[in-house]
């Protein structure tokens, strides 16, 4: 295919995937696609072990990476133990309790697990994971997004200087302007059917209103290329896409469920059994709303007589070392635990309903898309 992103990122099919997993993010490569790899959780030697890995397994094909490089974040400039230490106790009591109701620990056993865990959690947010760009660009990637507001100057510059594109996620048309504002090169915009962070306004709106915002700032030249996200599990979903002006899909659910995937198998099983209304917006992981699989985790953090979630990062500081604990039990089968357990995952979860190996999803995407395509065809010819 020959799309605005197409040229831009050297690919012949314009299917980006966002995936945590490095497995993925190589095998969507190795296929045709564009795999991108989420680094906001690594620490920083962490990240570099695994971009040499996907470097070693793409044979130079083209990758990006996604870096979530916040604006603005509590505690700045602070250690990350002192950032643990900001968590309250109120809101560590609330996990504790959450955990041993479950019987997923003892009260004793879990207070230290939030405790000593939280010191660990807190990553790279402290320097607003600056130390992961510099990793980042010490490999050949081909594309750098962020995930959360306009990039800041520094990840412009060092992408300038690299010629590598920078992808900004956008949820609304207001969004979307501020970004082209900035200098991005690319806008996703995901609509809120999207897992992870999202916003409130479907694919099918948005997407044709930040195609327009980008046409409207474009002065008469190129606009800045968009794609779409929020939903897209599938070649029919892609060329709605395509016929609403997209220059091609950022997918992120659909990997979930492969083979490659490090989904933990408690929860892959929970996805692949759920319907597309077993998903819910809840700041209950990262204190920003954000998409999820629906469990006694997010239902918890919603009820009444909840505490309120912490700011970023504080709410991940409290929360990821816990859902690992959750995960790590519920794999043994353990009811309490897969009752807790979730994930990021977005409203196409219900059309997932087995596990696939990636170069599988990708083929089917291509077959289902030139499919799309011939019908529409068909329809305008008749």
């Amino acid at each position: 295919m020959n799309t605005a992103v197409c040229r831009m990122l050297g690919i012949d099919f314009p299917l980006l995937a966002f995936s945590h997993c490095r497995d993925v993010v190589a095998a969507v490569t190795n296929a045709g696609g564009f795999g991108v790899f989420g680094a906001s959780a690594l620490a920083p030697e962490v990240l570099d072990r695994e971009l040499s890995w996907i470097d070693g397994h793409t044979g130079g094909k083209p990758y990006g990476v996604d870096v979530l490089v916040p604006g603005k974040v509590v505690g700045a400039g602070m250690s990350r133990v002192e950032i643990a230490a900001l968590v309250p106790e109120e809101q560590r009591t609330f996990v504790i309790s959450l955990l041993a109701d479950r019987g997923v620990v003892a009260p004793g056993a879990a207070s230290d697990a939030v405790r000593v865990g939280s010191a660990v959690a807190a990553l790279g947010s402290a320097s607003r994971n600056e130390d992961l760009l510099e990793v980042a660009f010490a490999h050949p990637i081909r594309l750098i997004a962020n995930a959360l507001g306009p990039p800041p100057p520094s990840m412009l510059e060092r992408a300038r200087a690299a010629g590598v594109p920078v992808a900004a996620l956008v949820g609304t048309r207001k969004h979307a302007e501020r970004q082209v504002a900035a200098g991005v090169d690319i806008l996703v915009a995901q609509g809120g059917e999207a897992g992870g962070h999202c916003g409130e306004v479907s694919t099918i709106v948005l997407v044709p209103e930040v195609v327009d915002a980008a046409a409207a700032l474009a002065g008469g030249g190129p606009p800045v290329p968009v794609l779409a996200a929020g939903g897209i599990v599938d070649g029919r979903q892609m060329a709605a896409a395509l016929a609403l002006g997209a220059s091609g899909v950022w997918t992120g659910s659909v990997w979930l469920t492969t083979e490659e995937a490090e989904t933990p198998p408690a929860t892959k099983a929970k996805m692949l059994a759920a319907g597309s209304d077993d998903t819910v917006r809840s700041t209950s992981r990262t204190g920003k709303p954000s998409r999820q699989l629906r469990s006694a985790w997010t239902d918890a953090w919603s009820a009444p007589d909840a505490p309120a979630a912490l700011p970023m990062p504080l709410q991940s500081i409290l929360a990821e070392p816990a859902l690992r604990k959750v995960d790590q039990i519920a794999s043994s089968g353990h009811a309490g635990a897969t009752e807790l357990s979730t994930y990021w995952v977005g409203q196409g979860v219900g059309m997932l309903q087995s596990v696939k190996p990636v170069r599988r999803v990708v083929a089917e995407l291509m077959e289902d898309l030139a499919a799309s395509i011939e019908r529409l065809g068909a329809i305008t010819a008749g």
